[in-house]
């Protein structure tokens, strides 16, 4: 997570009161460019900010405070003095860093109907800047829910509400905004940040949202592919305590997909376990790739990674031949997906999806996995937007709609089918 570092509130603070700060007529005698004839300073409170203009140029806060509060001390002040007495004590408060002083001023002048709309925007960001500075988490996230409210747009202020959450612990918050933020932008086409994503993955783990932390690390591994955060979302989808044992070989391709399956043996179990399932053609694909990536055949393992590779090219083989006699004595929703699934691995596709489709009708094991199996024959047809669609119907906490939403990003995220 990257905090917004002080320097450049400080920064931010000073383009803010550049724009805040008004110049101070002559004493008691001009009026205000555009004002009422009313709104003149007084000889008095005049004489001291101008004290305290020239004090604060010079650095000197205190007593340029002094001189401030010398001019709110003058009795009968009209409200136009009050007004500007006020700009003056913020502006030295902010310079000089003394944080409640100035957000007192702004308060003030926020409230008041002389202070422009832009003018107010301007100065809720600068008083959110400082109390975030400050530590004053609860002013900083007061500030800038009202300001957003408002209508406010700068996203540094979003920043400063994010951040002022999680410092003080509130992540069930601090992950609504963020992932508002991240779904605005995502909507409008742009990328949300790594550091976005981070500090959501980091509000969701202490949260122990596992689901939504699983998705979260998919977007970070699908945004910024790299090892560590593919590596998080199998241990995400892996720590799901309702995972069904019929998810292994899913949770497998998954790491297939994600880069993590390094040895030999990894390759062997998962093609194994392809076979298990009653698709050869996949189970030969899959030692195929591991072959394709030097990693099969190269050790000691060699001779029974063959024998196993010669063992399921010829169940691939027999299971092609006969594609239709597996699919008219597929009696169950769970055989009608296996054999719909296999048509659909051998070029048939057409005809594959359609025995898949008769299969979910007809009742699976579990209606989940079945519409995650289903999407993968759609994504494997080329079926791309249909697939997504599939996904995104998987449901249940067993752990089908958590593989079903990695490959909804995944797919969203090249434009290739999988």
């Amino acid at each position: 997570m990257k905090n917004i570092t002080s320097k450049s509130l400080f920064r931010l603070r000073g383009r803010l009161l550049a724009g805040v700060m008004m110049a101070l007529p002559v004493a008691g005698v001009l009026p205000m460019h555009g004002a009422h004839a009313a709104d003149q300073l007084g000889q008095k409170v005049g004489t001291a900010l101008q004290k305290a203009q020239t004090d604060l140029a010079a650095k000197k806060y205190p007593q340029a405070m002094a001189d401030v509060d010398e001019a709110d001390a003058v009795s009968g002040k009209s409200d136009y003095e009050s007004y500007t007495i006020a700009q003056m004590r913020a502006a030295v408060a902010a310079q000089s860093g003394n944080v409640p002083a100035a957000i007192s001023a702004y308060d003030k002048l926020i409230a008041s109907p002389r202070t422009p709309a832009a003018t107010k925007e301007q100065m809720a960001l600068a008083e959110g800047s400082m109390a975030f500075t400050a530590k004053d988490y609860p002013t900083a996230v007061a500030v800038s829910e009202k300001y957003i409210k408002a209508g406010g747009k700068n996203p540094q202020m979003l920043t400063i509400l994010i951040q002022a959450y999680y410092l003080q612990h509130d992540f069930a918050n601090a992950a609504r905004v963020q992932q508002g933020q991240i779904d605005a932008t995502i909507k409008a086409g742009g990328k949300p940040t790594e550091n976005q994503l981070q500090l959501l993955a980091a509000c969701q783990a202490q949260l122990k949202d596992n689901a939504a932390l699983t998705k979260t690390y998919v977007m970070l591994a699908t945004y910024y592919p790299k090892p560590d955060y593919w590596a998080q979302v199998v241990h995400s989808v892996l720590s799901n305590p309702n995972m069904a044992p019929g998810l292994r070989l899913d949770i497998d391709r998954v790491r297939l997909e994600s880069g993590l399956v390094k040895t030999s043996a990894e390759y062997m179990d998962i093609t194994e376990l392809a076979m298990q399932a009653g698709l050869p053609q996949l189970a030969l694909d899959i030692i195929n790739q591991g072959y394709a990536s030097g990693v099969v055949g190269h050790d000691a393992s060699a001779p029974r990674s063959e024998k196993l590779k010669a063992m399921v090219a010829q169940n691939a083989e027999s299971t092609k031949a006969n594609l239709d006699t597996a699919a008219s004595q597929a009696a169950t929703g769970n055989a009608m997906l296996t054999a719909g699934y296999n048509y659909v691995l051998n070029g048939q596709a057409d005809k594959g999806l359609a025995l898949m489709q008769q299969g979910l009708a007809k009742g699976p094991t579990d209606i989940n996995i079945g519409r995650l199996h289903y999407g993968l024959a759609q994504a494997a047809a080329g079926q791309k937007a249909a697939a997504i669609t599939t996904f995104n119907s998987v449901e249940g906490t067993n752990g089908a709609r958590d593989i079903a939403q990695f490959w909804v990003l995944k797919l969203n995220a090249a434009p290739a089918a999988h």
